[in-house]
């Protein structure tokens, strides 16, 4: 298994931008915010990652901690710090599942498809960061 906290606020992955090369043709690339966060992403992951990267089908939890809002009382920061209240505005789990999947690409295992299970939660707290695990699924026994 592999664990590792990547500090600061998590970028969801933006919608694909588009350009025209000199000669014209339309080339489709990622928004440079979520560039630079995939990068950040696998740096952080390089230093956790095995020698030889993940083979097989992996399970993958991430707990996406966001920044406690300014406008929260000091009941609501306490609860919002206790896991008792969640955020439910945008942006959408699966668009940080996206960015991260890529950004473990070639860095944990070989391809995103390896992937079977995934799982993100959001939270808020007074130190934004993401917490990842990959875990490697063992033949014969249902993960947990």
């Amino acid at each position: 298994m592999i664990q590792f906290t990547v500090l600061g606020e998590a970028v969801a992955q933006g919608r694909p931008r588009a350009g025209k090369t000199k000669r014209g043709r339309t080339v489709l690339y990622d928004p440079q915010k979520s560039k630079d966060f995939k990068h950040y992403v696998g740096l952080v992951a390089s230093q956790h990652a095995p020698q030889n990267l993940l083979e097989g089908p992996l399970v993958v939890k991430v707990k996406v901690y966001k920044p406690l809002l300014k406008s929260f009382s000091k009941k609501r920061t306490q609860e919002a710090e206790a896991g008792l209240y969640r955020p439910t505005t945008k942006p959408d789990v699966d668009n940080y599942a996206k960015g991260i999947k890529d950004a473990l690409n070639k860095v944990v295992w070989h391809d995103d498809s390896q992937v079977v299970e995934f799982s993100i939660s959001k939270y808020y707290s007074a130190t934004p960061r993401m917490e990842i695990e990959v875990d490697q699924v063992m033949y014969g026994e249902p993960s947990a």
